[in-house]
């Protein structure tokens, strides 16, 4: 086969893979229950819980497992059940379940889908207040309701499947260097990523100050996490938090606008802090 016309087939295999990839995360949309807002999303609620409680024991194995601090757990539990339980959580098909982790330097906390939401103990050793850990769990239980997981698993198959047909298009078996091409495509993709991950952040920050204000906490706690979370970084001890959400000087301003849209005239004396 001559040199043309393999390119003539690979740039239509790189067609058909880039429509398929295309096709399916736009043919695919779905209206969060919750939200009400349309979603590229393949995923069904209850694969979201199944896919969820799956990947849970890993997940706290990767931090020294479940923690055997029955008080602290106790703690996590009441809060995020009772910001559960006074907000559009509860009306939400996921089932949640609250874990505090056994690692105590690291500090992280994190949702899979379908609920299963998780805070080591590193961070809760952070917090001086019950409203600074509402703070930190609805900011998780955003991302669940925001289903930003289901989203992200979304995005990351059109990406993988546009950089596959990128690739496919520009490598030359008799040019090394077309590699290359297909290398740049694949870092652009990881940054197309990594831009909808951060979005996803800051939405969360928003549904974490609905959500903890709907259950009776002083979304102004928010605030002071990303303060502590600051000040851990200019001690330069950098909390892994930071590996996965924007910086906390960034979101304090959309933080605070969040707040403002909740209690336009001054959040009400007699929120728990």
């Amino acid at each position: 086969m001559n040199r043309s016309r393999a390119g003539g087939v690979s740039l239509l295999v790189a067609l058909i893979m880039a429509g398929y990839a295309l096709f399916s995360y736009f043919g695919s949309q779905q209206v969060n229950p919750t939200t009400g807002e349309k979603q590229h999303i393949t995923l069904t609620s209850q694969q979201e819980i199944a896919l969820g409680l799956q990947a849970a024991p890993q997940m706290a194995q990767e931090f020294g497992g479940l923690a055997q601090d029955e008080r602290g757990q106790a703690l996590v539990d009441r809060v995020g059940q009772r910001i559960v339980a006074h907000s559009d959580a509860e009306r939400s098909p996921y089932r949640f379940e609250f874990h505090l982790l056994a690692d105590p330097q690291t500090v992280n906390a994190f949702a899979l889908p379908g609920g299963q939401v998780f805070i080591t103990e590193g961070l809760l050793r952070k917090l001086n207040t019950e409203g600074e850990l509402a703070g930190v769990l609805g900011h998780e239980v955003g991302h669940v309701i925001g289903r930003h997981s289901a989203e992200q698993l979304a995005k990351q198959n059109l990406t993988q499947g546009l950089v596959g047909a990128i690739g496919v298009a520009t490598y030359d078996p008799n040019d090394p260097r077309s590699g290359q091409t297909a290398a740049l495509a694949a870092a652009v993709g990881q940054l197309i990523s990594m831009k909808f991950s951060r979005n996803d952040e800051l939405e969360a920050d928003k549904f974490g100050v609905k959500l903890m204000s709907e259950a009776g906490y002083d979304p102004r706690s928010m605030i002071r996490v990303m303060e502590i979370l600051a000040s851990l970084s200019k001690q330069g001890r950098t909390p892994e938090f930071f590996s996965t959400h924007p910086n906390p000087e960034h979101r304090i301003p959309k933080i605070k606008a969040a707040i403002q849209a909740v209690y336009p005239n001054g959040v009400p004396d007699g929120l728990q802090k």
